[in-house]
């Protein structure tokens, strides 16, 4: 799909899929748009409580429901994430949204919506949220203006000395590793043969990591995939008995038998600098020893 139908007029639609949050926090999120040239409205679920969560279930899918399906809402911005988009993710019907599209926007949790979308051949823009917009790079916030602009993104980055080398083509999938394993045998669960997949994650232990990727190999994930980008991991725990592998040790080892290139410390992710990614979008990815691309084309 070419990224120009994605490209946002006017009014960008704040909304939480997930843990509950205040006006307060979003605040920094709706100056930063103004700024822009956008518009905003804000959803009945900014300022819901329902135990953790920014209303219930119900509330949630019916204020989601309402912004994909109204015509003057040009984009989707979820506010924060946490746990809750997956409760939703079967209440909501894509019927008319599939055939008047536009983006929806966030990381993390809104993996779920992310590996959705992909499923019915759409796109979307993995990038920061209005929670954290005060603590984010101004690299990161000018990458996700440019993708509501609808301008090219392509990054350049520093190798990794645990990188593979090589170039691979392909749609690029993924995001939060623990969603996407959650997914697995679900309607939400991605394919990635002849793809690109990008992970990231948050407040994990090693074993799990392990066990994660394990289970994405088991599911064939990296049987045909052309290429690998890892994002930030953020915040990993050990036991007190030492796993005795880093998360980079980890995904080598279970990814040994394959060829396609890897890039390690892409700066995306629970991270400050957490660059904008085009979900479903063609990129070129090039892993060179001094220098690694990632071109969206």
């Amino acid at each position: 799909m070419n990224l120009n139908i994605y490209t946002v007029k006017k009014t960008i639609w704040i909304t939480s899929t997930a843990r509950k949050i205040d006006f307060t926090e979003i605040e920094a999120a709706t100056m930063l748009l103004m700024k822009w040239g956008f518009d905003y409205k804000i959803s009945k679920t900014i300022g819901l409580e329902n135990h953790q969560f920014a209303g219930t279930d119900e509330e949630r899918a019916s204020e989601f429901q309402y912004a994909m399906d109204h015509p003057e809402i040009d984009a989707i911005w979820c506010a924060r994430g946490g746990y809750g988009t997956v409760r939703i993710i079967d209440k909501l019907d894509f019927s008319h949204f599939k055939k008047n599209p536009k983006p929806i926007i966030g990381y993390s949790d809104v993996t779920v919506l992310h590996s959705h979308l992909h499923t019915l051949g759409l796109t979307s823009i993995h990038a920061t949220m209005p929670i954290n917009i005060e603590k984010n790079t101004m690299e990161a916030l000018q990458s996700l203006k440019m993708a509501l602009l609808g301008d090219k993104l392509d990054y350049k980055i520093k190798s990794s000395a645990e990188n593979k080398g090589g170039v691979a083509q392909g749609q690029l999938v993924g995001g939060n590793l623990s969603i996407l394993y959650s997914l697995l045998g679900s309607e939400s669960s991605i394919q990635t043969a002849n793809k690109i997949l990008f992970i990231e994650d948050l407040d994990e232990y090693l074993y799990h990591i392990d066990r994660m990727f394990i289970n994405l190999k088991r599911n064939g994930y990296f049987d045909q995939l052309s290429g690998l980008i890892v994002g930030a991991f953020t915040d990993i725990k050990d036991n007190t008995t030492p796993y005795g592998k880093t998360v980079k040790e980890i995904i080598l080892d279970v990814t040994s038998t394959y060829n396609f290139p890897i890039v390690f410390d892409f700066p995306a992710g629970h991270i400050e600098d957490n660059k904008t990614l085009l979900i479903g979008k063609e990129v070129l990815l090039t892993v060179k020893k001094d220098l690694s691309r990632l071109e969206f084309l």
